[in-house]
């Protein structure tokens, strides 16, 4: 009777869309607002949106995508998504959109 092999478990992983960014939470500023590094070399003041508000529990160093304020201010921008494993994020390093980041989460 054979073994049955480990199946590999596909992930799913959203990668950023059009103008949106992806950061790394570097302080928790308080009332749903955070000081986020982005990867475009910017940091930006961002806010999670009411809707996401009570599904989306952001800490620091957590990985997400920020979506840039189009009109009234370069540095602000709101957290749509949290890449929630570490698989998830690997992912991502090993496809190069991680590659300015040198520490280990």
């Amino acid at each position: 009777m054979a073994k049955p092999q480990p199946e590999q478990q596909t992930i799913r992983v959203r990668i950023p869309q059009k103008k949106e960014i992806l950061g790394i939470v570097q302080q928790r500023l308080g009332g749903s607002r955070m000081r986020v590094s982005c990867l475009d070399g910017k940091e930006r003041i961002c806010r999670i949106p009411g809707r996401l508000r009570r599904r989306l529990w952001v800490r620091e160093n957590n990985v997400v995508i920020v979506e840039p304020w189009e009109l009234g201010g370069d540095g602000k921008g709101d957290i749509i998504h949290k890449y929630r494993s570490k698989a998830e994020v690997d992912f991502l390093k090993r496809k190069g959109y991680l590659k300015n980041i040198e520490e280990e989460f």
